[in-house]
C-alpha cells in the first residue's frame, strides 16, 4: 500500500510525504504507483519551474518514498499547484482505495 501524508499548516499546503508501493502489480506494471508517481512528480517540477517557491526534496526510489516540505515563499501559484495534486490524490484514492491511504 502506498501512504501519502499532505502536511498543512495555518490552511495552506506545506508539503507532502509518499512512501510504499501500491501492490497493484508487479514493478513496471503497476499503474497506482506509476499515477502517484506521475501526479507528485510533476507538482514538483511546476513548483520549481513555475513558482518562486524554495523546497527541500527527498526521495528513496526502492522504498517508492518522495518527501516534499516548502521552505520559504509559499505564494497563491505553489497553493494551486498542491491544490491540483490533493484533487488528484483523491481520486486515485476513491477509485484504488486498497492500494492508497491519503491522510
Amino acid at each position: 500500500m502506498t501512504n501519502i501524508t499532505i502536511y498543512c499548516s495555518n490552511n495552506d499546503y506545506v508539503g507532502f510525504r509518499v512512501s510504499g508501493h501500491s501492490g497493484y502489480s508487479e514493478a513496471g506494471y503497476d499503474i497506482v504507483c506509476a499515477g502517484i508517481s506521475a501526479l507528485t512528480i510533476n507538482c514538483m517540477n511546476s513548483i520549481e519551474t513555475f513558482t518562486d517557491t524554495l523546497f527541500y526534496c527527498d526521495s528513496n526510489e526502492t522504498d517508492g518514498m518522495i518527501s516534499f516540505r516548502i521552505t520559504k515563499n509559499n505564494g497563491a501559484d505553489a497553493q494551486l499547484l498542491l491544490k491540483s495534486l490533493v484533487l488528484g490524490l483523491e481520486d486515485m484514492e476513491s477509485n484504488y482505495e486498497e492500494y492508497i491511504d491519503l491522510i
